[in-house]
């Protein structure tokens, strides 16, 4: 039967190698290798979990959602130990965007903001 198997949002970067390294630095995730001649294209993993950055051609169509929508993130992901993975992260010198603070839909959550201006939320259900 067909399903469903994972999910990697894309984000549009200015430079991808950097973002990738800031990605690695600050945020732990880690790839193998970038794709493309020149390299414009590469596949981030942390926990078993995706994500794929790719150079714009043009840096003004890097839009991070949050200039278009107020509070709207770029990516969310579900987390275990959300105020653990905020520690690390401060530790780390992420740019904090906002939290840990529990939200009204049963979500502890932190932002972080990338090098392109992109939001990336981390939560944990409490229910």
């Amino acid at each position: 039967m067909a399903r469903l198997t994972g999910c990697a949002p894309i984000l549009l970067v200015r430079d991808v190698a950097a973002a990738a390294n800031h990605y690695r630095d600050v945020l732990g995730f880690s790839y193998d290798r970038f794709f493309g001649q020149p390299p414009d294209f590469v596949i981030l993993t942390r926990d078993g979990q995706h994500l794929m950055l790719k150079q714009a051609v043009d840096a003004k169509d890097v839009v991070p959602h949050w200039t278009v929508s107020p509070k709207t993130s770029d990516v969310y992901f579900w987390v275990a130990e959300v105020d653990a993975l905020h520690a690390e992260f401060v530790a780390k010198g992420a740019k904090i965007d906002y939290g840990p603070c529990d939200q009204p839909h049963g979500c502890r959550e932190f932002g972080v903001q990338d090098i392109d201006g992109h939001d990336l939320s981390f939560g944990e259900f409490r229910g």
